[in-house]
């Protein structure tokens, strides 16, 4: 066993001193020694259950002859850190998170891993770390949300968000928005949409490093904790069977995830967080490899913000499985892969039919037959920009129109409650990338406005920055290159005319490529608005959104 090293032998007397001094008998150490990363904290929704989740964790192990062993994981709640510096700080912290797990696990000599998280960054922070790690490990999310409900109105945080800006327009009163605001979040859980962090714990399942229902089951449902005793019990199975998460994430792995991805029109932070844990198991993910998989996968499911299902819909349609089933009735699946269940993914998804087809629709009748992300390219954005495809109104999959150009997201934001954007307009938002911003932040505040102030439907915004999960409508992200080094997004003026073109993938500035090098040669970078601290050592290292934003 791995932890051999700190209990075994004359020269390991040091180490079974301080184990001694944690209460540990030795028939206790003579058993494997099993680390839970928890991203438990009090301030974040979706981890104050983590605690039960965790206790119900140990239980497993303890029922299958380990010994477990707490240690924390930082986690930032997105939509408290949305809209103010706060949400420098979300997507460097994915990075923090897989390192500080890293250092604990190699220190402490644990022979396995069980990942309990739930946001947006600790759940792909935790699956880069394991696999760097590559020992033995399983995850288990403290689950989502379930939606609010307003009389006959079903919400979630984004209602919220978007309730301000039809305040601010005269569409509803202060009352009808405290209503909103008192009763769209009104569990522990992850936010009750198919946003980020619900996202990447579906994918979770379809990598095969969690079990069946981590993604959907609800964080307020008995299952969850008998989900979670079971990890328990399989990293155990895992550990006397040797199966380390680059046994279950490989090439093919990543290929089923970006193909449920575009079946159930996932959150367009997974086109940076698959490509990075994909680094660490030494494969590439490119985008091209998006745009070619979302081509042929057809999107058989609408959920908020796409439309008015909410994960709690999807589970109890069958769930990830379900989903994995219905797409496979074509073949579209690598089915022979090994999972953190000890089966294959063949094996996992037998017979789980889809129980309601409104929620999951038949393959033979998706939304659309595209998935639900698609990469622009073009001269804004030669090396690729991100959008949500299944989240954007037919009016806008085709639309030119001239930019109004802000340099940081809060310019754009007043502009557009002062009433100075218009039908038609392209606002660029831009030095928001991992550099220029730093840290990429999430643009959820100007979508929300935007779609709140009845402009969803005619306005577009492209961004080197990132959207939140919970984003809707014509909203371009992960701009690359980006303003900060001097990508095009840098050069574009008010009032130039931007082509943007979804199902041809293509986006464009409409300005001849003479007059782009005359402005270049005018064009000097902005000084680094962070100067000390994380952020600004982050920005020195950070590479492109379209490389996952990981370090170098």
């Amino acid at each position: 066993m791995n932890s051999d090293k700190i209990k075994k032998g004359i020269k390991s007397a040091p180490q079974r001193t301080l184990l001694n001094a944690l209460g540990l008998t030795e028939t206790e150490m003579d058993r494997p020694l099993v680390g839970i990363v928890s991203s438990q904290n009090d301030i974040v929704p979706g981890h104050v259950n983590l605690d039960k989740i965790v206790d119900a964790v140990k239980h497993g192990i303890l029922l299958s002859g380990g010994i477990p062993f707490v240690f924390p994981a930082i986690a930032v709640c997105d939509g408290i850190a949305m809209g103010h510096e706060g949400m420098k700080y979300s997507l460097v912290t994915r990075e923090l998170i897989a390192d500080s797990t890293e250092a604990m696990a190699i220190a402490h000599a644990f022979d396995g891993l069980v990942m309990v998280p739930n946001c947006d960054k600790n759940v792909p922070g935790l699956l880069m770390a394991a696999a760097r790690l590559n020992i033995p490990a399983i995850f288990v999310s403290g689950g989502p949300m379930l939606a609010g409900k307003v009389k006959d109105e079903r919400l979630s945080y984004l209602s919220v968000s978007e309730a301000v800006s039809r305040f601010n327009v005269g569409e509803i009163t202060e009352d009808v928005l405290e209503e909103y605001e008192k009763n769209a979040c009104p569990t522990c859980g992850s936010c009750s949409g198919m946003f980020t962090a619900n996202t990447m714990n579906c994918l979770t399942e379809v990598l095969g490093m969690g079990l069946r229902g981590n993604g959907t089951v609800p964080a307020v449902y008995s299952e969850r904790l008998r989900i979670a005793k079971q990890a328990g019990m399989q990293i155990m199975k895992l550990i006397d069977s040797n199966i380390c998460p680059k046994d279950i994430m490989t090439e093919q792995a990543f290929y089923n995830a970006l193909i449920v991805d575009m079946a159930l029109g996932g959150s367009t932070n997974t086109i940076l967080h698959l490509p990075a844990i994909a680094n660490e198991c030494e494969i590439k993910l490119d985008l091209d490899m998006v745009n070619k998989i979302s081509d042929q996968t057809p999107n058989i499911c609408h959920l908020a913000p796409s439309g008015n299902h909410y994960i709690e819909d999807l589970n109890e349609a069958g769930g990830v499985y379900a989903v994995m089933n219905e797409l496979n009735k074509k073949n579209l699946l690598h089915t022979e892969l090994m999972t953190c269940t000890g089966k294959s993914v063949a094996q996992n998804i037998y017979n789980c039919e889809v129980k309601n087809h409104d929620v999951i629709r038949s393959i033979d009748n998706p939304y659309s037959v595209k998935g639900g992300i698609a990469v622009l390219y073009g001269n804004i954005a030669m090396d690729g920009a991100v959008i949500k495809q299944a989240a954007v109104s037919e009016k806008m999959l085709r639309h030119e129109g001239p930019a109004r150009v802000f340099d940081c997201e809060e310019d754009a934001i007043e502009a557009i409650y002062a009433h100075k954007i218009h039908p038609g307009d392209v606002i660029v938002i831009r030095y928001e990338g991992p550099k220029g911003g730093p840290g990429m932040r999430e643009m959820l505040n100007p979508t929300s406005a935007i779609v709140g102030s009845g402009l969803g439907e005619s306005v577009a915004l492209i961004t080197d920055g990132r959207f939140s999960g919970a984003t809707r409508g014509a909203a371009i992200g992960h701009v690359s290159p980006e303003a900060a080094v001097g990508g095009n997004i840098a050069l574009i003026e008010n009032g130039d005319i931007i082509l943007i073109d979804i199902p041809g993938h293509n986006l464009m500035i409409k300005v001849d490529e003479r007059v782009l090098e005359e402005r270049r040669s005018k064009w000097n970078p902005k000084a680094p608005r962070v100067t000390k601290g994380y952020l600004s050592r982050y920005a020195k290292n950070v590479m492109s959104g379209s490389s996952g934003a990981i370090l170098n």
